[in-house]
């Protein structure tokens, strides 16, 4: 792990910051908890806004398809904050955590600051941006195309809706809210990138004026914030100018902008922690430009903070043996749980699969294994026709593993990928088992053994270490 910022950048953490980590259960907003996320689910808080008074709810434009887009309005102060989420349908960790920051305004606590940020602060808030999007869980709008791409030419409803509502308001402070790849780590280290951040540049040449330091010094605040919390695993996105996009565009109308890209963390498939983390991230961010306390941060701490890489993999092996055409070769292995949607874009199963082999001594993995003197190869097909999940479960899984077997054969297989929760991958009375032939996109299911036997099972890219107890949420997949 590298140090990410010289003494000036030490993390620092006020009571206020460690108060709204330590006490976030009690302003999460309920029903958010899934990344699948669609208009209807946030339906229902938008409309109880509009019986609050503090509040004023604005239908500001609407998607190709339909859908409202809604402008959330609250304080009193003179400088004005523009947060939008979920231009993207699919990324909507900052979406949920919008409602929950609405949820602190109108709880009871923290009186002082609140009051300190909404006599401050008008705060607009387009919760998201691209419900059709979302209603797919895909990046783009109806019209597939990507409205973050959209700043120039403005062709899609809803990038004219945010270049309208930022013309109206010209907010001193922007925040873009979206999800990055769970991939991505701070350079040179195994820490995912969690959450990254950058102040977007207006030209190509990248100079930072006002408009952009401003934006530079939130994020420094935010930063030391967060490595209270995830040390290590802040990231700095790519500021590349990009002409087409509205974060650069809208640092050069005048408004200084924040991106924040949330991206993985262990044991996190549905980003709550990181949802969690804009919370207490964004309402930081507004107590201290509130406060006017990010002037005093410098712009060379932005600097510091480590770059974005893209090295980081569910699984990975180091030095495997494989054995091709009668000879042995050590090889790397990268293996990720890529997502499979169901048809109705709210609930998904994962496919483990090779997706990088050779030397990567350069690259990390959530998980790491040293599999020097380990031989890959493929496991078995459990002798026996089990009639059901339920009768297979009975049975001693750990034992079955410890055999070898990886492929059991069901009479009454489940109907989809998504109702199979045993970690054996499920096939028919007939199916054919495939072989285990490395290359890029082999499913990730094989046996690492030893003359002393085997030692760990590899099934549906999840790594069992047959010493220890059966991890949780170790899922196979269904072969027909």
């Amino acid at each position: 792990m590298i140090i990410l910022c010289a003494s000036s950048c030490m993390a620092q953490k006020s009571n206020f910051d460690e108060a709204l980590y330590t006490s976030y259960d009690s302003y999460k907003v309920e029903g958010l908890d899934i990344r699948r996320i669609k208009y209807d689910d946030i339906r229902g808080h938008i409309s109880e806004l509009k019986d609050d008074k503090n509040y004023t709810v604005k239908q500001v434009g609407a998607s190709i398809g339909g859908k409202p887009i809604n402008l959330i309005k609250f304080g009193n102060g003179d400088t004005k904050v523009l947060l939008w989420s979920q231009m993207h349908g699919d990324e909507s960790t900052a979406t949920r955590a919008l409602f929950d920051i609405i949820h602190f305004f109108q709880s009871q606590g923290h009186e002082s600051e609140k009051k300190a940020i909404l006599d401050n602060l008008t705060i607009y808030m387009i919760p998201m941006l691209n419900p059709d999007g979302a209603e797919n869980f895909v990046r783009q709008n109806l019209l597939g195309i990507d409205i973050n791409r959209d700043a120039v030419r403005q062709q899609t409803p809803e990038g004219q809706t945010l270049k309208r509502v930022r013309d109206s308001l010209n907010p001193e402070f922007g925040f873009n809210l979206h999800d990055q790849s769970t991939y991505y780590n701070a350079v040179r280290t195994d820490n995912p990138a969690s959450l990254s951040f950058l102040a977007p540049a207006y030209n190509y040449e990248k100079d930072i004026n006002t408009v952009r330091g401003n934006a530079m010094k939130v994020i420094v605040h935010i930063n030391q914030v967060l490595q209270n919390y995830i040390p290590g695993s802040v990231g700095r996105y790519n500021d590349d100018f990009e002409p087409r996009a509205f974060g650069d565009n809208i640092t050069k109308w005048g408004t200084s902008t924040i991106l924040i890209e949330s991206g993985g963390n262990l044991n996190d498939p549905e980003k709550k922690e990181l949802r969690k983390l804009n919370y207490v991230a964004i309402l930081s961010a507004l107590e201290s430009i509130a406060t006017k306390n990010y002037e005093s941060l410098s712009v060379n701490d932005y600097i510091k903070i480590p770059e974005n890489d893209r090295k980081l993999y569910d699984l990975k092996l180091i030095g495997a043996t494989y054995n091709l055409l009668g000879n042995d070769y050590i090889v790397d292995l990268g293996i990720n749980k890529l997502e499979v949607d169901n048809k109705e874009k709210t609930n998904y199963f994962t496919i483990g699969r090779v997706m990088e082999i050779g030397d990567l001594s350069t690259y990390y993995g959530y998980h790491t294994l040293d599999a020097s003197g380990m031989k890959m190869v493929n496991g078995k097909v459990y002798p026996k026709i089990v009639a059901n999940q339920a009768e297979l479960k009975k049975l001693n899984l750990m034992e079955l593993l410890k055999q070898g077997y990886t492929y059991v054969r069901l009479k009454q297989l489940p109907a989809t990928n998504l109702d199979i929760d045993v970690p054996f991958n499920l096939v028919s009375e007939s199916a054919k088992i495939p072989d285990f032939n490395l290359h890029i996109g082999t499913p990730a299911t094989f046996l690492l053994i030893t003359d002393e036997g085997i030692k760990y099972t590899v099934v549906n890219g999840n790594l069992i270490d047959l010493k220890n107890n059966l991890p949780k949420r170790v899922r196979g997949i269904l072969l027909n």
